[in-house]
This record gives C-alpha cells, sequence and structure tokens, in this order.
C-alpha cells in the first residue's frame, strides 16, 4: 500500500489540495512506526522543497492522533 500511496502522491503533485488529501489518505494505512519514518523521509526528500508545510502538519496530526489513540 505504501507504494501505491508514493505513486499517488507523485500522480497528484501538481495539485496541493489533491497532494494534501492523498497524503492524509496514505498515512491511515500506515501502523509501523519504522515504515511510518521512512514515508516521512521520502515525502520530504520528494515534496519537501514544494509542500513542506504540508508534510509537517500531516505527519504532527497524525502522530498526535496516534499519541491519543494509544493513550486511551
Amino acid at each position: 500500500m505504501l507504494e501505491f500511496t508514493k505513486k499517488i502522491l507523485r500522480s497528484v503533485s501538481f495539485d496541493p489540495l489533491l497532494f494534501q488529501k492523498e497524503l492524509y489518505k496514505g498515512l491511515r494505512w500506515i501502523n509501523d512506526a519504522e515504515e511510518m519514518q521512512r514515508f516521512h523521509e521520502w515525502c520530504i526528500t520528494e515534496f519537501g522543497n514544494t509542500y513542506p508545510k504540508i508534510i509537517k502538519k500531516a505527519f504532527s496530526s497524525h502522530n498526535n492522533k496516534l499519541s491519543i489513540e494509544k493513550g486511551s
């Protein structure tokens, strides 16, 4: 699923709103912390110059959500 998400992100990277939507969708599929770290690094490498705020916000909110769910 991660490779599919990367492919989708590449194909929608021309549009910030589509990129953000697909990034959030992709984050829902990742459960493994190591895979999440690799995906985060990939996003920064591929799109960090184009969408740094979107990437930072998406991973921050995803990590906050995981922290809340684990605390429950």
